[in-house]
């Protein structure tokens, strides 16, 4: 009786007897002769270790033809989908992103024009000021003494201007004084003189007719040469009040001086006045204590006298407005105006949005590492602003064109082919497809204007990267355009 899981028949013949052999790998039967039972032949270990690997390697070979054959075939029958997009009327909005930093309407450094210790400071950063609040008070006491000698000073050269002022009186009355007995000494000088020689001349006469002695005309000649110098005398002291007209306008220069000592004492006095004045120091504007410098008990330098330009005490920020300034590459800049909305977020309020508008657009940009930037100034609107804290960054999106109810399709379903033709594959309800030649107009990256070509709930294939890809192959074929001339952009007239 044979082995129920015999797999293998062997037919040996040896000597005219025919041996047959079953083995499942462990032996073979050899039948005794006179049909008696066979007798189990055993095989070798290394045949059965063969027949193990050759059954394995035919197992591996159907698994590998399953894969790499049958496997894709049939994955290839059953492709996915392709990637479709709706034609559909909507809004489309073109922006100019960019980032930059919150600064305040007016940043105002506070230094002090006099030195001293700080004695009052009453306000700390975050504070909010007003007009005239005070802010620093300084110690006094130099400045008060500098202001008594300067009172002092004051009123020792008003003094010194009235007494100048009595003394050019005095001297104006003097003068008259003198004018006038000058002018009687010399008008009886002239009457004597005449009289007096009148009588010497008749005397002579009566002299000369032996009418009268000779010591009568010697007495009249005397009297009258005695009053030729009385007379002399008399137009000398006439003479001296030129002189003392003289000394009269040397007193009106005195006056003059005295009255610019005081001047001059007077314009002391109001420097020491506003020295000590200075020693107390007030908000120039309405805003909010941005940094504080210093500490009480701390002594500060001049802001005016001081080289280095004295200690920055306080720094205030006018909050009544709020700026973004932010950097624009170049290639945007040429979309940006004057007016134009803006969109502003924060990383510190997640999810909230600020509006903007744009009020300065800087004439000369900026060259960093080779990319020139254009610095743009965005004031911040709405109730909201005061959220935003000055430095802090802001990004920014400015909105350049906005058109509404417009035909719009997905960007990547818009294929640029040879000759600047924009082609659309448009998937019909049956799964057909028919390229379509459209007109384009603006585009955000995302959705692009449909200006003819196209009708709204269309249903169009997007190909990511087609469009791209097909277009710079163009550009490396033989229909690229040629450079711009040297010294001019593409399109200007030469």
């Amino acid at each position: 009786m044979l082995h129920p899981l015999t797999r293998r028949c062997v037919t040996k013949f040896s000597r005219g007897r025919t041996h047959l052999a079953f083995t499942m790998g462990i032996g073979s039967v050899n039948p005794a002769g006179g049909g008696g039972v066979g007798q189990v032949e055993r095989f070798p270990e290394a045949d059965v270790k063969k027949a193990i690997v050759t059954l394995g390697v035919l197992g591996l070979a159907g698994l590998a033809a399953y894969f790499l054959w049958w496997r894709p075939q049939t994955e290839t029958d059953a492709a996915p989908p392709p990637v479709t997009g709706k034609v559909y009327r909507g809004t489309l909005r073109l922006t100019v992103p960019s980032t930059g930093r919150v600064v305040s309407n007016l940043d105002v450094d506070i230094k002090c024009k006099a030195s001293g210790e700080i004695m009052r400071l009453p306000f700390d950063v975050s504070d909010t000021v007003k007009k005239n609040d005070l802010l620093v008070e300084l110690d006094p006491v130099d400045e008060q003494r500098v202001l008594k000698q300067a009172e002092v000073a004051l009123e020792a050269s008003q003094a010194q201007l009235a007494m100048a002022r009595q003394n050019l009186t005095v001297a104006q009355r003097t003068l008259e004084t003198d004018r006038l007995r000058a002018q009687a000494a010399l008008t009886s000088a002239q009457a004597c003189t005449r009289d007096a020689r009148a009588k010497a001349d008749r005397v002579k006469e009566l002299l000369a007719g032996s009418l009268a002695s000779q010591e009568e005309y010697d007495t009249a000649e005397t009297f009258a040469a005695q009053c030729a110098a009385d007379l002399e005398a008399a137009k000398a002291r006439i003479a001296e009040l030129a002189t003392q007209e003289l000394a009269l306008e040397l007193r009106r220069q005195d006056v003059k001086l005295a009255e610019v000592a005081v001047e001059g004492n007077q314009v002391g006095l109001a420097i020491a006045q506003d020295r000590l004045h200075d020693t107390t120091v007030v908000a120039p504007i309405d805003g909010v204590v941005a940094v504080r410098n210093v500490q009480i008990g701390q002594i500060i330098s001049s802001g005016i006298s001081n080289v280095g330009g004295g200690t920055t005490m306080l720094t205030l920020s006018d909050l009544s407005r709020l700026f973004v300034l932010a950097s624009v590459d170049e290639s945007n800049i040429g979309t940006v105006r004057l007016g134009q909305e803006v969109t502003i977020t924060a990383d510190a309020f997640s999810g909230k949005t600020f509006s903007g508008r744009v009020v300065r657009i800087a004439t000369r940009g900026v060259n960093l590492s080779n990319v020139v930037t254009f610095e743009v100034k965005i004031e911040i609107l709405g109730d909201e602003k005061s959220l935003l804290k000055p430095e802090m960054t802001a990004n920014v999106e400015i909105v350049t064109a906005v058109k509404e109810g417009v035909l719009l399709a997905p960007a990547e379903a818009i294929v640029r082919q040879a000759g600047g033709r924009r082609v659309v594959t448009v998937l019909a309800p049956d799964a057909s497809r028919e390229e379509v030649v459209v007109e384009q107009g603006l585009s955000d990256g995302t959705v692009t204007e449909i200006l003819s070509g196209l009708t709204e709930g269309q249903t169009v294939v997007e190909q990511p990267g087609a469009s791209e890809s097909k277009w710079r192959a163009e550009e490396k074929g033989p229909l690229r355009p040629p450079p711009p001339p040297p010294g001019g952009k593409k399109g200007q007239g030469s």
